[in-house]
């Protein structure tokens, strides 16, 4: 009986084992040989060819420095010993590298030399798709391959970036615009220059388009407007020069638009009101100038607008401005625009910042700006504003160092209805108050012109060191304290950065 007993356990324990091992067989994945597998360090049995795994070794001991020996610490780079920043597909049943990522991204990944090498072997990596060096070119003086080098990667890369190398000196490849499989190319704050290839118009899929922070010169290329499926440009902080192609409007899928700090001048081209797909317009900074394109109101998906710090000039009455329903953010300071604010600007219901500061707008306040749900920035200093500030205490409590109206000799608020405890606006005389009226406008020193006073601009560009005003009514808050946008700036800056 006892010996029965022992075969029943016996008998019962293998069919447990066997059916262990039949689950656990079929948990383990399958090698594919279709070229749709995936792995970033899970391969099982895959092979990978020598020429391939060589080719890798090399390209990377030129980023990295001759002592790293990567056949001993990564003799299977796509599988069990899987290479921080590498990434491998199946294609026809052995390993490809598909994807590298050079620099200090995560605490193990592939750091560089001090002088790193492009080596042809990166070259010989027929698949990749994806290149990417972050911080890594440091030392002065590195350039990249030339075009022909570039070629051998035509019919396989996807997505080539370049950030944050100050010593990457030298152009653009023209064999750039001769990736035709290319998605996004980021070249981000890195010490290029010279001209922008006109060929870089030919990418037919391109998506992405990042030329920022860089030392670009010359014109825009008329041949992007061919970029048809562009949905991100920036190309800001540069040296760019010359107008703005008409041909910009034809990038019908596009929705951020960033060509802020360079030299770019002429008139806005009305070609801007096809980009109807806009949310983010930013143009700080530039040399445009012959008034506001009427077509800027046609852009009804644009939610963030910033024009200031060019010398535009003309009516900002010539926009219908509440057809732009959508505005969260507009900077217009600092553009030497006339007439009054538009009666219209209230029906923005989601704009949050609203800068016309360092203009030379007249007439009154519209007070209706204050049922602006979520307005929390308005400057508007610096101005020929003139009459009574007619908000309530709520608002100026609501808004505090928010609301710049400093540097309109003639306007004032009611000190009355705001009792002596309110939060009254900064550097802004009570009406009625004539002598108070006479040192304010004695307030400007030495020859500063008219919108750099103590007090800073009140918008992107400008500076905020401030000092307590001159002729400051008393009302237990310093000119630093009052005047103080610095946070402001900093907000509407992490606003605008829709950079990658």
């Amino acid at each position: 009986m006892r010996s029965r007993r022992r075969l029943d356990m016996e008998t019962s324990s293998a069919f447990l084992f066997f059916t262990f091992t039949v689950m656990l067989c079929l948990a383990l994945p399958s090698s594919a040989a279709d070229g749709s597998g995936y792995s970033n360090g899970a391969s099982d049995e895959a092979p990978m060819e020598k020429a391939e795994k060589e080719a890798l070794y090399s390209a990377i001991r030129g980023f990295v420095g001759d002592w790293w020996n990567g056949s001993d610490l990564y003799p299977d780079p796509c599988g069990w010993t899987a290479i921080q920043g590498v990434s491998c597909d199946l294609f026809n049943g052995q390993w490809y590298v598909t994807s590298l990522n050079i620099g200090p991204v995560h605490d193990n990944s592939l750091d560089c030399a001090a002088k790193p090498l492009f080596t042809s072997h990166l070259f010989d990596l027929r698949h990749l798709k994806s290149l990417s060096f972050y911080n890594c070119f440091v030392s002065p003086d590195q350039t990249l391959p030339s075009d022909t080098y570039w070629d051998a990667l035509s019919g396989s890369l996807e997505s080539i970036e370049f950030r944050s190398n100050p010593g990457l000196v030298g152009g653009i490849p023209s064999s750039f615009g001769s990736l035709l499989n290319l998605r996004s190319l980021v070249i981000l704050e890195n010490g290029l220059k010279g001209t922008l290839p006109e060929n870089l118009g030919n990418i037919p899929g391109l998506q992405r388009l990042v030329l920022a922070g860089n030392r670009f010169t010359g014109p825009i290329p008329s041949t992007f407007g061919r970029l048809s499926e562009l949905l991100i440009l920036d190309m800001s902080r540069n040296y760019l020069a010359g107008q703005l192609p008409a041909s910009i409007g034809d990038l019908a899928s596009l929705l951020k638009l960033d060509l802020s700090n360079n030299l770019l001048q002429g008139k806005l081209p009305s070609e801007l009101g096809k980009l109807r797909n806009l949310t983010l317009m930013d143009l700080r900074n530039n040399n445009f100038s012959g008034g506001l394109t009427q077509s800027l109101q046609e852009m009804e998906s644009l939610e963030e607008l910033a024009l200031s710090g060019n010398p535009v000039n003309g009516e900002l009455n010539i926009l219908e401005w509440q057809n732009l329903k959508s505005l969260a953010v507009l900077d217009l300071s600092r553009m030497g625009l006339r007439g009054e604010i538009p009666e219209t600007f209230p029906q923005l219901k989601k704009i949050r910042y609203l800068g016309l500061s360092n203009n030379s707008l007249s007439g009154v306040l519209p007070p209706d700006l204050e049922t602006l749900p979520n307005l929390s920035a308005l400057y508007v200093n610096g101005n020929n504003l003139t009459g009574e500030m007619k908000f309530s205490a709520g608002f100026y409590s609501r808004m505090g160092r928010r609301l710049g109206a400093w540097d309109n000799p003639s306007l004032c608020y009611n000190a009355d209805e705001l009792g002596p405890t309110g939060n009254f606006p900064c550097r802004v005389r009570p009406c009625g108050d004539e002598k108070l009226e006479e040192e304010e406008k004695e307030m400007t020193v030495g020859h500063i012109s008219r919108g750099k006073r103590l007090g800073g601009d009140g918008d992107v560009g400008g500076n905020s060191y401030l000092l307590p005003p001159l002729g400051f009514p008393s009302n237990g808050v310093s000119g630093f304290q009052c005047c103080n946008f610095c946070v402001d700036v900093l907000l509407l800056a992490i606003v605008l950065n829709y950079f990658l």
